[in-house]
């Protein structure tokens, strides 16, 4: 699957007329195969504003906005990416679960060095941005299973007074992070942290430069 995938990526040319293409795939995902609905929608993560399949193309249909469709689309490097993750491929599990029963039935068998972490969808917005997004009991629930999970987890979500009341209990850490939906602009972000993780001196964690986490210091 992995030399199918790059070759597509490869191959295919970022425009707007593959954008709708990619979005008849879409859908009808049933009259598709495999490999061309994990293309689609790895095209239209990369097109499409903020990476939502159901957003708007970067730069607009008529491609008149000053980032273009092809703005997050380096074929060389995504290529690599994909590549240096298919190496690890045997160490990768998908278990297609909902979170209340990964944090009970998972995370616990998890190897004693382990750290999880949970990315659950926005608490305001997210039933615009997600296909299926979170009520605010399912928020409540995922913070009190986590209360009894002991090893190493972090979660972060948008910095919302509702999320900073549910994990008042855990040290945290808010930051400002880009987005590109709609406008770019940023938003407020927060990360909680397990008491049994040890966390480095940071400001914003979105600054952080690939290669430069090792020189962080605890």
């Amino acid at each position: 699957m992995i030399v199918p995938l790059c070759r597509l990526i490869h191959d295919t040319s970022v425009d707007i007329n593959n954008w709708f293409r990619q979005k008849e795939v879409q859908a009808h995902p049933k009259q598709h195969s495999m490999l061309e609905l994990g293309f689609s929608t790895f095209f239209l993560n990369r097109t499409n504003r903020s990476g939502i399949l159901s957003g708007g193309v970067i730069g607009g249909k008529c491609q008149e906005g000053p980032w273009k469709i092809d703005a997050r689309y380096n074929k060389t490097d995504l290529i690599s990416r994909i590549e240096k993750i298919s190496r690890f491929s045997g160490h990768i599990s998908v278990y297609n679960l909902d979170a209340t029963e990964f944090i009970t039935g998972i995370i616990p068998a998890l190897p004693a060095q382990s750290i999880t972490y949970l990315d659950p969808p926005y608490y305001n917005k997210g039933r615009g941005l997600y296909e299926n997004h979170y009520r605010h009991d399912d928020h409540i629930e995922v913070s009190n299973l986590l209360f009894n999970v002991i090893q190493k987890w972090i979660v972060s979500y948008d910095d919302t007074p509702e999320i900073r009341g549910m994990y008042q209990r855990y040290r945290s850490l808010p930051y400002q992070l880009n987005y590109s939906a709609a406008n770019r602009y940023e938003g407020a972000e927060i990360m909680f942290f397990s008491d049994n993780l040890l966390i480095p001196t940071i400001d914003n964690p979105a600054q952080v430069k690939k290669g430069a986490a090792s020189s962080l210091c605890l």
